[in-house]
């Protein structure tokens, strides 16, 4: 989108909304970015947000002179030495989570998340921000992870920081070790940002559009447990588990966890860890209905990309009942084809399960007011 500047010329919006998507925009959107916009193009019920683009980071990196930055703390670091990385990427992250955005980026992203408020009747509502490197989703690299998602951001001034905290997390210790020992150019690495309305969620989890244990693509794997979905990704909360027939959408497994501990939004309006009321913590986070609706979403996302999903879902309180799954993420499946591939090739694929989640889940950080 063309923006009119103050001196009467025209330059190009920084952002771009998850409806207005299209594959030329890709590269500068990122995975997440790119993702969300595919899946909004494709009809799927995805909460509204946008991406403030690549160029974005590169202004702001640009004017801030980030790179000679860069090449001082990084020239000679030794991977090898804990001490020497966490030192320097901690200065890194120091210094642009510090740096100033040039005016026409900060203008960019503080009009675009009016306009999400304003849409969503809502005040200073409440969003998730979350990195959206572009090297993490090439076939040879495995970021994902390894960046910043920051979840109930409220007013314009937390969402630009937490902009800069997802800039920063691209200097992780383990995200720079990893270029180092794959070869990648730590200058060139870009981020786009994605800025998406809060989904209030009932429940929460991941769907897997094939059995996650042998491969069989005529079944779907749904892991759901109560709250935000950090307690499944992270291993904190034991998931109930359900395995549903992709053809008749006929339950075929069912189990439910003591799910003790979930991931809530407190009084506090921060998303905590909070003990599971006993009643509840043995219940099914999930109705029959929820099931296969997340089943019918999954199976609709695998056909429109047209190979095995790894699916983010929530079931929003805020919504009506029969309209209240959406859908937070969708990754092509990489971890069975990797374990078909390295079986064909004699090689050894170490724990899949872990695997398959932490290709579609980022961490997640709290947003303190």
């Amino acid at each position: 989108t063309a923006i009119v500047s103050s001196s009467g010329g025209s330059r190009m919006s920084m952002v771009v909304w998850f409806n207005e998507y299209s594959p030329r925009v890709k590269t500068s959107v990122g995975g997440k970015g790119a993702s969300l916009g595919e899946m909004t193009g494709a009809g799927l019920p995805v909460p509204p947000g946008f991406a403030l683009t690549t160029a974005a980071f590169r202004a702001s990196k640009e004017q801030a002179g980030l790179d000679a930055e860069l090449a001082v703390h990084l020239d000679g670091l030794d991977t090898n030495d804990t001490n020497m990385v966490s030192e320097r990427c901690s200065e890194i992250r120091r210094a642009i989570e510090g740096m100033a955005m040039p005016s026409a980026v900060e203008d960019d992203l503080r009009s675009a998340y009016a306009t999400l408020c304003s849409e969503s009747n809502t005040e200073d509502v409440p969003v998730a921000v979350r990195s959206s490197a572009t090297s993490e989703d090439s076939p040879d690299a495995s970021f994902a992870g390894e960046h910043d998602t920051y979840l109930w951001v409220r007013g314009a001034n937390d969402v630009v920081d937490a902009v800069r905290r997802c800039w920063a997390s691209l200097f992780t210790d383990r995200a720079t070790c990893y270029r180092v020992e794959m070869g990648y150019e730590h200058h060139t690495v870009e981020m786009s940002v994605v800025v998406q309305k809060m989904v209030r969620p009932v429940s929460a989890g991941v769907a897997f559009t094939l059995n996650p244990s042998n491969g069989d693509r005529s079944q779907i794997c749904i892991d759901s447990a109560w709250g935000f979905g950090e307690g499944v990704v992270s291993g904190e909360v034991t998931p109930d588990n359900f395995l549903i027939d992709k053809v008749m959408f006929e339950i075929g497994r069912r189990e439910i966890s003591n799910k003790t501990h979930e991931f809530r939004l407190t009084d506090h309006d921060t998303v905590e860890k909070v003990e599971t009321e006993k009643e509840r913590a043995s219940e099914s986070s999930l109705t029959d209905a929820h099931i296969k609706a997340i089943a019918a979403l999954a199976k609709e996302a695998e056909k429109h990309y047209g190979c095995p999903q790894d699916i983010e879902w929530a079931v929003d309180a805020d919504l009506h009942e029969g309209e209240n799954v959406v859908l937070l993420q969708s990754r092509p499946e990489t971890v069975w084809s990797k374990k078909q591939s390295d079986s064909a090739s004699g090689g050894s694929n170490g724990d899949f399960m872990a695997s398959i989640v932490s290709t579609l889940m980022n961490p997640l950080h709290a947003q303190k007011r």
